[in-house]
């Protein structure tokens, strides 16, 4: 007699963190638990746990499936109805096709025209390959309705008839019937691709959702919802959705005259369909999908790589030409292969398209990355963000202009503001001495040096703010605050976001909200609304006059006040410069420059040709070109997935790493209580991501200052080992574990979309060996280090930016750095000093003025710039420096300084 099975359905839905990580698991837990239940040699005893242990899968899946279409509800039900009734091999059967599903996320469908698991869920997965049938992707629908449930049924029967065998891919329908269920939906089903609505839903859900999911899902909803007309609750779940995933169009279908409503919906959906357009709806998917799966340079290139020709022109390694039959060369064509060097060409025609003057697939590809990243304007670079940056300073900055930049922004930003000849205003990141880093640019600092020029009649020469959002060490901007209060000074004020770390960003729910485009975007239409006007005014009302050189205290109440900006007057121009290779899919080098300014054509259109003329290649690689068009589609079509897969990743690493006992001996996680004072905190949680999805969306709104939570700085100061030492010697050399920036104190891990959980593993495990061999070395050597301080070095202050030589000032605190760089051209205006020369020199009272930028690499900002006067702090900065690579240092000779003559002769021009 068959035991019948129950399970709690109570359990509520997971979080968007986790989800995909559970039902996974849970699928293939169940697999293994049904075959073990299964097996005729299991003991009686055995199987009841078995059995149980089944049931609290099934109860997990329970709340999980039914926002899944693939295998979805029904299949569920399929394989909960075999096992209650005892049919544990068949139900074991069912969970085996799903997994497979699963791990290829096709469908094998009949050329015929007859599916495999459109009809019947106990089908999925059950069709094999063979003739007459065609592997093809599956994506998810999501339809809000809650109408009779055989109407639902008949809708999607209508649209499965729409479906032909040449589509290629085919979709399932996830049906949910309220608010609340398709905002959960969307959020932790990151494989729907769109969103179907109808005027028939709930605003609340029937289901238990877990608390976090239902606290994000009550913060997002909070100002909708709050009237009775039926037409304000669709465009309030619209624009919920696409604040949300703004990537996934929303369809209306209308139970009314759609002529009555067209006029309030314009321009708010996607397409509206009334009940009876089956044919239209289904055509309209099938097309949006495809829109965001074109690729058309790639395409091009391989169907340029396909046509037979000759080459007569230059690179004879074009076709494979010089290599192929070489005996001598061949092994390049084996190890990269023929389409590499067939797709190999410096021609612009055959739909190539040219990169200098794009006018057909490359011209294409640009608007689709702009669509994408929500840009007015997006342009591809092929040799890196730091050509990016160069570009984009170049044609804004002119020879004179005041542009506050970072200090420790990203070296390319220093040698562009060489070449653009602008004076630089260094703004100071707040230090985070215990660990050796720095953190980011407080805005307090950031205003305060624009009043400072106000007061100084030089904020007119200020044209740029140039920032880097996120830093290497992860701490994030919050990029609204930021430009509301730089504008509310200084109205035109134009802004550069080094995203080289954060091209991500873009397509999660949270990390969105940290963007440049995505704020820019937000700022523009709330500048054009009442609300916004009548709170300017009001702020106007109550702020003192600008302060004064006589006055400067009236400056005070400017710096307190949350200020925003003068809707009539300010113009939106914001630039993000993003290394799509770091953080999406590309080639290395593969980068982006987007876009958002109101006044582009009219005052920079001519300037960034002319700097992108400059600094890109005539003979740029096509190869990185379609990394990149294939790295926007796979952003647009699973970045959401990708992006919360890398954040869980990174989490379990830091769980993993709290709950082991011989990991919490040497090492430490640090976390937003670690590297954001309080000051720039109203969130008290140390870990808004480990608190749940509502904390880590209120924290990321109201914070200053957030870290990125898929970049984990790993603190070994415990290990009485320094940062240079245990990246190589025990990461790389000892377990060929990579990672890029360390400090004296700590070294950063970071996930990224192509993270994999056994690549996790492996990490935890290799710390595990790494914490037993520093344990077996203390027993050995009989050594005790005092465990919870720092034992590996003395703390070391980081300096601060000291002044530009007076030689070399721009005014109002900026310098000259131009003058500066190409006066070492003039022999002899330099000489060499070691660090102890330069001590001698300093503590007689004599100024030392570096010649060149000293930067060590990583993390790759400099520690002194051309005309920047060098203190005794900088040089025991850089006494005690582990780096290995410094630029602009040399071993041998020392640091590049001016004479005390070149610097007396440029004192004597200017006088």
């Amino acid at each position: 007699m068959s035991k019948r099975l129950t399970y709690g359905t109570n359990q509520g839905t997971a979080t968007p963190e986790s989800a995909w990580r559970k039902r996974k698991d849970a699928w293939e837990h169940l697999g293994y638990v049904l075959s073990e239940i299964s097996s005729e040699y299991q003991k009686e005893e055995r199987r009841t746990e078995h059995e149980v242990e089944a049931g609290r899968l099934m109860g997990l899946l329970a709340a999980i499936e039914p926002y899944w279409a693939n295998p979805g509800i029904e299949y569920f039900n399929e394989v909960s109805r075999l096992m209650s009734g005892g049919q544990y091999e068949d139900a074991m059967k069912l969970v085996y096709q799903a997994n497979q599903a699963f791990r290829n996320q096709t469908q094998y469908v009949d050329m015929d025209g007859h599916e495999g698991a459109e009809t019947d869920p106990a089908q999925l997965g059950n069709v094999a390959p063979g003739h007459g049938k065609a592997q093809v992707p599956m994506v998810e629908i999501l339809l809000v309705d809650n109408g009779p449930a055989e109407e639902i049924e008949r809708f999607k029967d209508e649209i499965a008839e729409q479906r032909q065998h040449t589509d290629p891919f085919h979709y399932n329908f996830v049906v949910v019937p309220s608010v609340e269920d398709a905002l959960a939906a969307i959020l932790i089903n990151p494989g729907i691709q769109t969103v179907v609505l109808t005027a028939r839903f709930d605003v609340c859900t029937r289901r238990r959702l877990s608390s976090t999911l239902k606290n994000f899902i009550a913060r997002r909803m909070e100002g909708y919802f709050q009237s009775t007309k039926q037409i304000r609750g669709l465009l309030d779940l619209e624009n919920i959705l696409d604040q949300l995933r703004p990537e996934v169009p929303v369809y209306l279908i209308a139970g009314v005259a759609l002529e009555s409503i067209a006029h309030e919906i314009t321009g708010r959906f996607r397409r509206i369909f009334s009940r009876n357009d089956r044919m239209d709806l289904h055509l309209s998917i099938v097309s949006e999908v495809l829109e965001r799966y074109q690729t058309p340079f790639f395409n091009a290139l391989q169907k340029y790589a396909k046509r037979p020709g000759g080459v007569f022109h230059a690179m004879p390694i074009s076709r494979a030409g010089s290599v192929q039959n070489s005996p001598w060369a061949r092994d390049l064509v084996d190890f990269y292969g023929k389409n590499l060097l067939l797709a190999e060409t410096s021609a612009t025609s055959g739909g190539l398209d040219s990169l200098l003057d794009p006018q057909s697939s490359i011209k294409k590809a640009h608007e689709l990355a702009a669509r994408a990243f929500g840009s007015h304007r997006t342009y591809f670079v092929t040799n890196g963000t730091s050509t990016a940056n160069k570009i984009v300073h170049q044609s804004i900055l002119a020879p004179g202009d005041i542009v506050l930049v970072d200090r420790n922004c990203h070296k390319s930003h220093h040698y562009s503001l060489v070449l653009a000849g602008a004076n630089v205003s260094y703004l100071e990141a707040y230090p985070l001495n215990e660990h050796s880093m720095y953190g980011a640019v407080p805005l307090e600092e950031i205003k305060g040096r624009l009043l400072q020029l106000r007061r100084e009649g030089l904020l007119y020469k200020v044209k740029m703010l140039t920032l880097t959002n996120c830093t290497f060490d992860g701490i994030i901007y919050d990029p609204r605050r930021v430009m509301e209060e730089c504008l509310a000074i200084k109205p035109d004020l134009v802004f550069l976001w080094d995203e080289a770390w954060f091209a991500f960003a873009g397509f999660h729910p949270v990390y969105r909200r940290r963007t440049a485009m995505t704020v820019a975007g937000v700022l523009e239409a709330e500048l054009d609304s009442a609300e916004y006007r009548e709170r300017y005014a009001a702020q106007q009302a109550s702020l003192p006059e600008p302060g004064s050189i006589a006055h400067p205290e009236n400056d005070q109440a400017w710096l307190d006040t949350r200020l925003i900006p003068d809707p009539e007057q300010v113009r939106l121009r914001v630039y993000s410069t993003q290394s799509t290779h770091k953080t999406l899919t590309s080639l290395r080098q593969g980068s982006m420059i987007h876009i958002y300014d109101q006044d582009f054509a009219v005052r920079n259109l001519n300037a960034f040709r002319e700097a992108y003329m400059t600094h890109t290649s005539t003979s740029p690689n096509y190869q990185i070109l379609a990394s990149l068009d294939i790295g926007r589609r796979q952003a647009e079509l699973e970045g959401y997935e990708l992006v919360q897969r890398q954040v869980d990743l990174a989490q379990s690493i830091s769980r993993a790493m709290a709950r082991n006992e011989l990991l919490g001996k040497y090492f430490k996680i640090l976390h937003s209580t670690d590297l954001i004072p309080q000051k720039y905190r109203q969130s008290a949680t140390q870990n808004p991501v480990r608190d749940g999805l509502a904390a880590w969306d209120e924290a990321w709104a109201a914070d200053e200052f957030v870290v990125d939570p898929s970049r984990l700085t790993l603190d070994i100061s415990r290990t009485g080992v320094d940062g240079d030492t245990f990246k190589h010697e025990y990461l790389m050399d000892g377990h060929s574990i990579q990672v890029n920036k360390t400090s004296r104190t700590s070294v950063l891990l970071m996930t990224n979309i192509g993270t994999t959980r056994s690549a996790v593993a492996h990490l935890i495990e290799v710390l595990v060996k790494i914490a037993e061999e520093l344990d077996r070395k203390r027993r050995l050597d009989g050594r005790v280090l005092a465990l919870g301080k720092k034992s590996a070095t003395e703390e070391i202050p980081l300096p601060d930016f000291s002044a530009f030589a007076p030689e070399f000032s721009g005014g109002g605190g900026s310098g000259d750095m131009r003058s500066a760089y190409y006066l070492t051209y003039q022999d002899p205006a330099t000489h060499f000093l070691s660090s102890a020369q330069i001590r001698t020199q300093l503590l007689a009272g004599d100024r030392v003025v570096s010649a060149v930028f000293v930067t060590p690499y990583p993390p790759g900002f400099p520690v002194l710039v051309p005309g920047q006067e060098i203190t005794l702090g900088i040089l025991d900065y850089m006494d005690r420096l582990d780096t290995r690579e410094i630029h602009g240092y040399h071993q041998d000779l020392g640091y590049q300084v001016f004479t005390c003559e070149a610097l007396e002769q440029v004192a004597a021009q200017q006088s």
